[in-house]
């Protein structure tokens, strides 16, 4: 006689697997940083640099894209929305908020889009939120301001600022787009259709943005510096290409479906965390105190949000990933 598997227990390994996948996408976001800065220091612009990382993901994806063209008919807002946020929209705000103000600065405030989709959903979606998701946050912004030492360069600039705050509203996109049709069972669109479709759009968005005929194509043919070791260029490229961006889009936008935006939001603050951690291991970026201590409060932060569970015959609070998380089911159940 089969044994049934309860809802609950269905719903706590597909939670399980989303903070997996939640992590492995924050490390691998988090990996672009230092595989980026020796390409810059080649002799490669910044926004050259997104534009090899989207256009090349797009390319990996384009298979995938033709097998999910239905997307095109099915939901074009969603794929267009997707594409100028998610994807162009983030990586041009910050990169052109980085020319204006401290990069510290510039990825705190990126880094405040888990408080704004808590806002979103509070006062735009009229949803309730827990007050572990809220401490949860709190906690993360904090911890992160001591990871990118945001008082160690203050020299603030309005239009940066402004700019740095449109990145973490195009965050913002990118979690409340992920987990649109998370609830749609078999109906809801596939997640990597989205996002290769969401490539491919923010990919010639940032052909416009980059202008990628101007830039010097010989720095791919050379090796670049990690605190004094030789990397070919080409190996840096794929890195950023297969792992920082093709396999950090998957798991995070399936993440989100199987956790809810604000939870994945909070945990995406990881992604500073191991940047940083990364960049005291391979560029020799030795880390302080504070940002030791700040880096553990983030972690703290993350596991209070994650941990929060919605009350029996609540209206499911946004910070946990509830029974309706079918995209869990599907993928956990026979």
């Amino acid at each position: 006689m089969p044994v049934r598997t309860s809802d609950s227990s269905v719903s706590g390994r597909g939670r399980g697997v989303g903070l997996g996948l939640a992590l492995v996408s924050a490390v691998a976001f988090g990996g672009s940083g230092v595989a980026a800065k020796p390409l810059i220091e080649a002799g490669l612009d910044p926004l050259h640099v997104v534009w090899l990382r989207v256009a090349g993901a797009a390319l990996v994806m384009l298979p995938l894209a033709v097998r999910h063209r239905a997307l095109l008919r099915r939901r074009p807002g969603l794929l267009a929305g997707f594409g100028l946020l998610a994807v162009a929209g983030v990586q041009a705000c910050y990169f052109a908020a980085l020319s204006r103000i401290p990069v510290g600065v510039a990825l705190l405030i990126e880094y405040l889009a888990p408080a704004l989709v808590l806002g979103w959903v509070r006062f735009v979606q009229k949803r309730p939120v827990t007050r572990a998701a809220a401490v949860g946050v709190v906690l993360a912004v904090g911890g992160l301001a001591c990871v990118v030492e945001v008082w160690s360069g203050l020299g603030f600039d309005a239009l940066g600022l402004l700019l740095a705050l449109g990145a973490a509203c195009c965050q913002v996109g990118y979690f409340v787009l992920s987990d649109q049709g998370s609830d749609a069972g078999d109906e809801a669109p596939d997640p990597l259709g989205v996002i290769a479709y969401g490539l491919l759009v923010g990919a010639a968005v940032l052909t416009v943005v980059a202008r990628p005929w101007t830039m010097d194509w010989s720095v791919l043919q050379g090796s670049a510096s990690m605190d004094g070791r030789p990397v070919a260029a080409v190996v840096l490229l794929a890195w950023i290409v297969l792992v920082a961006t093709v396999v950090a889009y998957v798991t995070g936008v399936v993440s989100v479906r199987r956790l809810s935006p604000q939870v994945a939001g909070v945990v995406a603050c990881l992604e500073a965390v191991v940047a940083t951690v990364l960049a005291w291991v391979l560029l020799g970026e030795h880390l302080s105190a504070p940002q030791i201590a700040g880096g553990a409060i983030v972690l703290v932060g993350a596991f209070i949000a994650q941990s929060s569970t919605p009350s029996k015959g609540s209206g499911q609070p946004v910070a946990s990933g509830g029974p309706e998380r079918e995209l869990s089911r599907r993928g956990t159940s026979a």
